[in-house]
């Protein structure tokens, strides 16, 4: 099912430009009606349905009039404008497909639970990179992991979700969403998440989809178990994406526990040094306890990868569970991007899953 846009514009030309573009770029998203005269625009909004309704700032629109299941936003002329009258603004001087996410922002927040946009659902392939070793790469090798399987023009998200993490240290793109505004939906229960979700996404030049960092650290540090489950359901159901890349912090707590287990795959980094090695040995011991009480054990789903290894000071642990997958040297004074460039192409990452 389509959404219903109505467009309010006093400039014919650009009215036309822009519902040509609409119809062309998201004939499968957008029912497209355009108006010049705002009483008809108004009249009609109950009769056609509409769900969306974006008037140029000139007409004075009292929203107590709109049908409540209509969202509503004024066209502006400046970047700089977030709000008109109390309403939400939306620069038409941009990018058609930042205009269209700041639309579909507007639907998500009006749409209730129901999502009308779903695809395939359970089609993508979840691979969790969470290391009880700090500071062996494993967010740069998660990174690497996303622009791996993007370069080969598969459909891939990665997803910070890191107390401190940020999906901007690796990835950018133009666009005023992050994932403070996910961290609000998902708390409030009164957005449609699917929507909102869509409309927040950006895309790197490297392929790879995500979400940038939140205004405050806070906003996902406050997610529980079951916010970030959802979260990764619903990019999963979406259909939207074949492979899922999620960042997280280690836990194997009881709530760690049960997003892992929602996981194709775990993705563990150690640099075979002692202690990174005493730090596996440990967590896969309490993992295996752990596992006991379970009908979804973990570690079968476990992968291991040295990253920043030395075959001068590093050891392979052996006789341990885990599926080593292989490895990568330490690549002295070089920056994060030139490292990402050194590990995304390698065959290793294809054993992820």
């Amino acid at each position: 099912m389509k959404i219903k846009l109505a467009i309010l514009e006093k400039d014919l030309s650009y009215l036309n430009r822009i519902v040509s573009v609409f119809s062309t770029k998201y004939a499968d998203k957008f029912e497209i009606y355009s108006f010049t005269d705002p009483n008809v625009a108004i009249s009609s909004l109950k009769d056609t349905k509409i769900d969306v309704l974006i008037a140029n700032d000139v007409f004075e629109i009292n929203v107590e009039n709109l049908p409540k299941r209509c969202g509503f936003a004024y066209f502006v002329d400046s970047a700089d404008i977030d709000t008109k009258n109390d309403q939400r603004a939306i620069c038409k001087f941009q990018k058609a497909d930042l205009i269209y996410k700041q639309i579909l922002s507007v639907y998500s927040e009006n749409a209730g639970n129901i999502s009308k946009l779903k695809i395939d659902e359970g089609s993508a392939k979840i691979a969790v990179f969470s290391s009880p070793c700090g500071g062996t790469g494993t967010s740069t090798l998660a990174a690497a992991c996303a622009m791996h399987f993007a370069a080969k023009g598969r459909k891939t998200i990665y997803l910070n979700l890191e107390k401190f993490g940020s999906s901007d240290s690796f990835f950018s793109a133009d666009g005023q969403f992050d994932m403070s505004d996910i961290s609000f939906a998902l708390k409030s229960r009164k957005t449609n998440l699917s929507i909102k979700l869509e409309s927040c996404v950006k895309q790197d030049a490297s392929g790879v989809f995500f979400y940038s960092q939140p205004k405050v650290a806070l906003d996902v540090i406050e997610l529980n178990a079951e916010d970030i489950i959802h979260l990764i359901s619903e990019i999963e159901l979406s259909g939207q994406y074949e492979y899922i890349i999620v960042d997280l912090d280690f836990s194997i707590g009881e709530d760690a526990l049960k997003i892992l287990r929602n996981a194709h795959s775990v993705v563990w980094v150690g640099d075979g040094s002692d202690v990174s090695n005493l730090k596996i040995s440990r967590a896969l011991q309490s993992l295996s306890i752990s596992d006991t009480k379970s009908d979804s054990p973990l570690i079968n789903r476990i992968h291991l990868v040295y990253n920043k290894f030395s075959n001068r000071t590093g050891k392979v642990l052996t006789n341990i569970e885990l599926k080593n997958i292989g490895g990568m040297p330490k690549y002295e004074h070089a920056t994060t991007d030139q490292v990402l460039k050194q590990i995304f192409p390698m065959d290793m990452l294809e054993k992820v899953f």
